[in-house]
Parts: structure tokens; C-alpha cells; sequence
């Protein structure tokens, strides 16, 4: 597996995945056709900066869900450590798995970061939002947490009105 993750574009088809769920089952992107989905890829359950991001995506997921949109939070993190996160923080959608970064890699989401003041490998926190034909509608490969969410939900709700 590479180092780095392949770049993905705006307008390409949004790769295809299938990852185990939290609370259960596993999601598949390809059956959600029809409805907008944001992905968002993010380092640890139970961290300062991914507690902070989840509960920003849950408290505006009733605005999400009006605009017919679906949120997944990934992670490499374990189902056990989601669940303990999502009930923890009472998160309103499902975290997928991704234990072997083959959908971070998929979706740019993976690769050099540095992390007090050292550069080491691993997951990036990104978001992609896929439209309801199945291409990448936005992408953002290097999120900042604050203010995230909003950014996010100002794009569903864009592509409910084109």
C-alpha cells in the first residue's frame, strides 16, 4: 500500500467501499445513490480535535438531514472503540471501520502530516461530500475543525438547490 494517498477530484465517481458499521451491519456507498453523503475521515475515537468535529456534525444533523443528506464518520478505530465513542458523545449517525486505510488511501485521506513538530504517516483529517449521482461534489483535504460542520452543511444544502 502506498505512503501517501492518490489524489481524488472533484466531479470523478466517489469510490466505491463497503466498512463495518457502528451501531451495526456494514454500509456500502453504492446503495446510497440517490441522496447526498459526507464522509469525513478523521484520526482517533476520543480525542480532543475528532470529539470536538463528531459532536459539530451531530448538533447539525438535523440541517443535514433536511437537505436529504447521510454523515459517516471514519476512522481506523475499532467497532468496540465507536461504540463506546458514539454513545459517549450520543453521536446520531453511523462510524464506519477502516482498519487497513484502503478508503483513506481512496480518498486522499492518508499520508505525511506532522504532529508535534514530527512528520510521520498516517490518517489526515478530510472530508468528501458525494452527491446523489455519485461523484465527489466538494472536497477537503486538509480540515480544520473549527467552524468545519457549517462549511460542510452550507455545501448540502447547495447542492439541494442546483
Amino acid at each position: 500500500m502506498p505512503e501517501s494517498a492518490a489524489p481524488i477530484h472533484v466531479g470523478q465517481p466517489a469510490p466505491d467501499f463497503t466498512l463495518p458499521a457502528e451501531p451495526g451491519g456494514s454500509v456500502t456507498l453504492s446503495a446510497l445513490r440517490g441522496r447526498p453523503v459526507v464522509l469525513y475521515f478523521y484520526p482517533k475515537d476520543n480525542t480532543p480535535g475528532c470529539t470536538t468535529e463528531a459532536c459539530d456534525f451531530r448538533d447539525r444533523h438535523d440541517r443535514l438531514a433536511a437537505a436529504g443528506a447521510v454523515v459517516f464518520g471514519i476512522s481506523r478505530d475499532t467497532l468496540r472503540t465507536h461504540a463506546g465513542f458514539r454513545q459517549k458523545h450520543g453521536l446520531s449517525f453511523p462510524l464506519l471501520v477502516d482498519a487497513d486505510a484502503s478508503v483513506h488511501h481512496a480518498y486522499g485521506a492518508f499520508g505525511e502530516k506532522t504532529m508535534y513538530g514530527k512528520k510521520t504517516i498516517g490518517p489526515l483529517r478530510a472530508t468528501v461530500l458525494v452527491d446523489a449521482d455519485g461523484n465527489v461534489a466538494r472536497h477537503w483535504p486538509k480540515v480544520s475543525v473549527k467552524g468545519h460542520a457549517e462549511e460542510v452543511v452550507a455545501a448540502v444544502e447547495a447542492l439541494k438547490d442546483r
